[in-house]
């Protein structure tokens, strides 16, 4: 059981409902986001959105890793690269060792989600606020799922922050927008 194919339908983060995702081009909000010591949560969650934007509709294939097909972990760690220029390790497996665990109701836009389905694979996403999370979907590829969905909510095992505030200041000091 996956998530609805109706999430947008659903009102994500800075949306009104049944209103369309209308983004910038993608290093707007990356030039912005790194051009602050410590950015807001409001342009971190921009920035994951604009990734959204980036990865939407890319079919999930295990191992992938472009366009034409990425898995969770790939996903992840290309996002982090990319808008955080935060190396991160290839696969869930590792990165839930990454940074430290918070509760669940602590989650910030950035965090990383993680997930014990059934089957063989653990699965990580990206929380980019509201109870919403972006991930790469086994069924339908890329996508900003509900962590309140039952599938989400029944297979949910731990948070960790791996954006602290010292990534943060840190990459702010080092690009210019």
């Amino acid at each position: 059981m996956e998530p609805p194919e109706d999430y947008f339908a659903m009102t994500l983060p800075g949306m009104t409902k049944g209103s369309t995702p209308q983004m910038s081009p993608i290093n707007n909000s990356v030039a912005q986001l790194r051009s602050f010591q410590t950015p807001p949560p409001t342009l971190v969650r921009q920035a994951l959105m604009e990734q959204h934007q980036r990865w939407a509709g890319t079919p999930y294939r295990i191992g992938g890793t472009s366009a034409r097909g990425i898995d969770c972990s790939a996903l992840v760690r290309n996002v982090f690269r990319d808008t955080f220029d935060l190396e991160l390790p290839r696969s869930t497996y590792d990165q839930v060792n990454e940074g430290r665990p918070i509760d669940r109701q602590e989650l910030q836009a950035g965090d990383l989600v993680f997930f014990q389905p059934p089957g063989r694979y653990n699965h990580v996403g990206i929380y980019v606020g509201d109870g919403y999370f972006l991930h790469a979907s086994t069924s339908q590829g890329v996508i900003i799922s509900s962590l309140d969905n039952s599938y989400w909510q029944r297979y949910y095992w731990q948070s960790r922050r791996a954006l602290e505030p010292t990534n943060l200041a840190y990459l702010g000091s080092n690009f210019t927008p």
